[in-house]
This record gives structure tokens, C-alpha cells and sequence, in this order.
């Protein structure tokens, strides 16, 4: 695992350990459940209509100012949360980035070296090529000339031979 998965895992795992405001979603609740209750304990209370509708309105404004509060704070934790992971997707963009760009920059090296060594191998067998011919090319021309050499020798002893047998013919005519 390299440095840059590491961070990345160390960044998501600081995400889900952030505190996401779950226990004051459960105070919210509970607050708005009490209100809920005190209602219900309003409408079931012997109460006079007029006092009784005066209660609930009363109540009904508490409840939609509350409603109000909470949906205020719930938009500033997605806000917060929002920006939080914009963030995190930027460092991980960012990240994603400059690894791509060490990639990059390793292929071409590792090209380059491939290209060097290729065009080095390609030079020895070069010389190795023009070596042997020449090793070739030597001992083709001392073949020829011990051929000739021989040819040379084999002519003369062959024209010895036809002037002692021509010179034998003619001493015993």
C-alpha cells in the first residue's frame, strides 16, 4: 500500500468518525416528541373550547418555531457536511492527480530505458555481425589462397609429369 492509499484511507476514516451531530438530532427529537405529547395532553385535557383552542395555537406557534430552529440547524449541518466533502473529493481528486502524473512520468523513464538498452543490444549484435563476417570473410580468402596454393602445385607437378612422359616418348621413338 503506498503513501497516497494510506491518506486516502486515514481521510475516510476521519469522515466517518466526525461527529455528525447525532446525539443533538436525538435531543431535536425528543424535544419535538415532548411538544407532540404536550398536545395530545392539551386535547384530551377538561378544558373550556376558547382556552383550549388558545392553548393549542398558542402551542402551534412554539411547534413551527421550533420546526423552524431545527430545519435551520439540519440545513447548517448538510451545509457543513456539503463542504466537508467537497473537501475531501478535492484532496481526493487532487491525490488522484498527482499520482497520475508520477504514473506518467515512470513510463516514460521506464520507456526510455527500454529504448536505451534496446538500441544497445542492437549495437552489440552489430558488432558481433561485422565481427564474424570479417572472421568469415579472412578465412574464406586463406581457403582461396591455400586452394590456389594447392591448384598451383597440382598444375606443376602435372605439367612435370606430361614433360617427363612427353620426354620418355619421344627417347623411345
Amino acid at each position: 500500500m503506498n503513501q497516497n492509499d494510506m491518506e486516502y484511507n486515514r481521510s475516510i476514516a476521519d469522515y466517518r468518525n466526525e461527529d455528525t451531530g447525532n446525539s443533538s438530532n436525538f435531543t431535536k427529537g425528543l424535544f419535538i416528541g415532548g411538544l407532540i405529547g404536550a398536545a395530545a395532553a392539551l386535547l384530551f385535557a377538561p378544558k373550556p373550547g376558547r382556552e383550549l383552542r388558545g392553548d393549542l395555537s398558542y402551542r402551534m406557534g412554539e411547534v413551527s418555531d421550533k420546526t423552524k430552529e431545527v430545519a435551520t440547524v439540519v440545513g447548517d449541518k448538510a451545509s457543513e457536511i456539503a463542504k466537508t466533502v467537497s473537501s475531501k473529493t478535492t484532496d481526493l481528486a487532487k491525490t488522484v492527480s498527482d499520482n497520475t502524473s508520477t504514473v506518467i512520468t515512470s513510463v516514460k523513464q521506464a520507456t526510455a530505458d527500454v529504448t536505451d538498452e534496446a538500441r544497445k543490444a542492437s549495437e552489440n549484435v552489430s558488432n558481433e555481425a561485422q565481427k564474424s563476417s570479417n572472421n568469415i570473410s579472412n578465412e574464406a580468402k586463406n581457403a582461396t589462397s591455400q586452394v590456389a596454393a594447392t591448384t598451383e602445385k597440382a598444375t606443376n607437378e602435372a605439367n612435370r609429369e606430361l614433360n617427363r612422359s612427353s620426354n620418355h616418348s619421344s627417347t623411345n621413338h
